[in-house]
């Protein structure tokens, strides 16, 4: 099996670039399984994007900082807070805030 059909192959299956790059595998290891069992073989069910994906998702669950979160989410809820403070204040009424005023009769009507 040569270099170039080994190429081929990888451009049909990109998921593989994926396990390299997460350290899992190596191009090495890829092609000297090539070279063994060759491009039909079952071997390659094993590395099929759904199992990548997975493995994608909890690496990248696993790098999620927690104290940052955290800290995001109170200040968010502290500018909730804050906007909940400002909007539930009560307003003065119109009735105080305009000062009724006599009704006063000139012409005696």
């Amino acid at each position: 099996m040569s270099k170039e059909e080994f190429k081929a192959f990888v451009k049909d299956k990109p998921n593989l670039a994926q396990y390299v790059n997460s350290g899992q595998m190596t191009w090495q290891k890829f092609y000297e399984m090539y070279s063994l069992y060759g491009k039909d073989s079952d071997v390659w069910d094993n590395y099929k994007s759904d199992r990548v994906s997975k493995e994608t998702i909890s690496n990248l669950i696993k790098k999620v900082d927690v104290d940052s979160i955290k800290e995001h989410i109170s200040t968010a809820q502290k500018a909730l807070d804050f906007v909940q403070e400002l909007t539930t204040k009560t307003t003065p009424d119109a009735k105080a805030v305009v000062p009724l005023r006599p009704l006063n009769k000139f012409f005696e009507d």
